[in-house]
């Protein structure tokens, strides 16, 4: 078995010998062209020939230890988006959550349905809010690391959800207009 295997991974002279004769039988007249034409031989002594860096082929130990293993895919961080920026849904409920230990805090989550049917828990960003129950709101994804089921966040100043009022940094993240001088 290890000879079959073995004779496979590197190809010596008596396999590729065949194929040589073979393609030089082939060949008609030789045409005039501007660069030469390399022949099998030639071509498998470049692939042969010494480079500081290692060739393609494994050896039969790194075969046989290292079986290659397909990649996997990514999981999806928000996987209730179904590949989607954001989606729309209805707020069916506000609540106030306590974040993990070492933070302390009132944090504002509400509870969104889908329009594709399903319903999770999205952070509220930002000082103060105008949503109720019913509110129309756009969700996207990213979570909020000191709440424990909360991977996905609420978008300020789209549909029935306002921005901050009074902010003046980061305005593009909260929603807010740039102010008239």
């Amino acid at each position: 078995m290890f000879s079959a295997l073995r004779a496979l991974s590197r190809p010596s002279p008596s396999t590729w010998a065949p194929l040589l004769t073979r393609t030089l039988a082939n060949q008609q007249a030789p045409r005039r062209a501007l660069l030469p034409t390399p022949t099998v031989a030639a071509a498998f002594q470049q692939r042969c020939a010494f480079h500081a860096t290692p060739s393609a082929w494994r050896t039969m130990n790194q075969s046989m230890r290292n079986k290659r293993k397909p990649k996997k895919s990514l999981e999806s961080k928000s996987p209730l988006l179904e590949n989607c920026p954001q989606r729309k849904g209805v707020v069916t409920r506000l609540i106030i959550a306590k974040p993990k230990k070492p933070n302390s805090a009132k944090r504002k989550v509400a509870r969104v349905k889908l329009t594709t049917g399903k319903s999770l828990m999205a952070y509220i960003q930002g000082e103060g809010h105008n949503l109720q129950e019913h509110s129309v709101v756009l969700v996207r994804g990213g979570r909020t690391k000191d709440l424990p089921g909360v991977g996905y966040k609420l978008v300020r100043g789209a549909l029935d959800f306002a921005g901050v009022v009074g902010r003046a940094t980061s305005r593009s993240k909260y929603g807010v207009k740039k102010p008239k001088k």
